[in-house]
């Protein structure tokens, strides 16, 4: 899978921009599992081409992923695939 690599200098600790009062957003819906090769985590959003990327921490990989959605929808709005509807557990006995 190929991975973004963020603008933020190494060694630094990332940040989220901070949402102004009133401003208008958009939500999008990550899946996130670790990678069992290279132990790290692993984000995308589900019928969004393009928007996956990779990160040692979770706060690294929500800049990372906020980085490549905000260069996706430069291009436009994407053409989803399909729409996140949720998680389900499934349990079953031991």
């Amino acid at each position: 899978m190929p991975s973004f690599t963020p603008s933020a200098p190494p060694g630094s600790v990332p940040t989220v921009p901070s949402l102004n009062e009133g401003e208008a957003v958009r939500t999008f819906s990550a899946v996130i599992v670790r990678c069992a090769d290279t132990g790290l985590l692993v984000g995308y959003v589900p019928g969004f081409p393009g928007a996956h990327s990779q990160a040692e921490t979770l706060e690294e990989l929500q800049v990372n992923l906020r980085e490549v959605i905000a260069m996706l929808l430069e291009d436009g709005e994407p053409a989803m695939e399909s729409d996140f509807v949720g998680l389900q557990q499934i349990v079953l006995p031991a």
